[in-house]
């Protein structure tokens, strides 16, 4: 089989294209054959050794997938060959074939394509988590989201919007707020253009944003953070911005506002259950229409690198897709 292999932590432009042997599942695990693999940014990160995860080398990049079971080992009875699948594996879906454990993949129902079923567990799913789990939005709050154009923030938007509350999409120029708009968006703003913690207090009324859902971290986090309502909770879900913001601890007290890390990945390893509850509910929404994955680019396996470096540009609105 086909793989995508990172032998050196040199970023994108170091991937190779190899042929590895066909994988076998061990007792608890599964093989999938893999359609469709997500790109994340943090894919950017992990192929230069500056994720979270450093994970031995040779690997592949890509923790998100669809695909059909190919085969299971001993012990494996909640899935069965011939099964479409979704789901996330941290990294090493960048292949034509993949080892997986079944708590990470949830059973893609009928109505929901590839595609939007490649897009869903990493985004949707930190989304979910991020706004249900840990910053318990209520409908009719207000959602603020920063990097909204992106994968992980159009995910934010709509969940957001799922959840019944007010959106302001937060991005850096008129086309990616377009996209925002496009995706549910109830009011946004252009944080290049204009003064971020500002524009927010006007967009509320002066009352402030109820919650903030940072992905890019930086400068902005800080000019957000002075936007907030009373009790409002700020969650930290990523710095794409490539800074991590030193936060004055005296904003926390004088507006009484929650601080609150959403990390995911170890989340899902911690409670798979809840996990797939909340992929299971995204799928659901997909089937039903009322989430609309944006898919903005396909790739083939060929040309990893190419997609990877259109994150690192941030040139991409939506998600990108590697197809086998």
């Amino acid at each position: 089989m086909r793989a995508a292999l990172c032998k050196s932590l040199d970023g994108p432009s170091s991937i190779i294209i190899e042929e590895l042997p066909e994988p076998r599942p061990g007792a608890g695990e599964v093989v999938v054959r893999v359609r469709a693999a997500a790109l994340n940014f943090f894919d950017t990160l992990i192929t230069r050794g500056k994720y979270q995860y450093k994970p031995p080398l040779p690997f592949s990049p890509c923790g998100e997938l669809v695909g059909v079971v190919e085969s299971v080992g001993a012990g494996v009875r909640e899935l069965s060959p011939g099964q479409r699948v979704c789901g996330y594996t941290g990294w090493g879906a960048a292949r034509e074939r993949v080892v997986v454990r079944p708590e990470q993949l949830a059973v893609v129902p009928d109505g929901v394509g590839d595609e939007a079923a490649a897009t869903v567990s990493v985004t949707y799913g930190t989304a979910i988590h991020g706004l249900k789990d840990r910053g318990r939005l209520q409908p009719g709050e207000t959602v603020a989201v920063l990097g909204a154009s992106g994968g992980a923030g159009l995910a934010a938007v709509e969940i957001a919007k799922l959840m019944g509350a007010r959106v302001i999409a937060v991005a850096s120029s008129p086309e990616k707020l377009e996209v925002c708009r496009r995706h549910g968006a109830d009011e946004v703003l252009n944080y290049a253009a204009s003064d971020l913690k500002q524009g927010l207090r006007e967009l509320t009324g002066g009352r402030g944003v109820d919650v903030i859902y940072d992905c890019v971290g930086g400068p902005h986090a800080e000019a957000a953070l002075r936007s907030i309502a009373w009790e409002g909770r700020f969650l930290v879900v990523g710095f794409a911005a490539g800074e991590i913001p030193k936060i004055p601890l005296n904003l926390l007290l004088l507006k009484c506002c929650d601080v609150v890390g959403v990390f995911w990945g170890e989340w899902t390893n911690r409670n798979p259950r809840g996990h797939r509850a909340n992929l299971e509910m995204a799928l659901r929404a997909i089937a039903e229409g009322r989430l609309e994955p944006h898919v903005s680019g396909s790739y083939p396996l060929e040309r990893i690198g190419d997609a990877i470096g259109a994150l690192d540009r941030r040139s991409a609105t939506g998600k990108l897709l590697l197809t086998m």
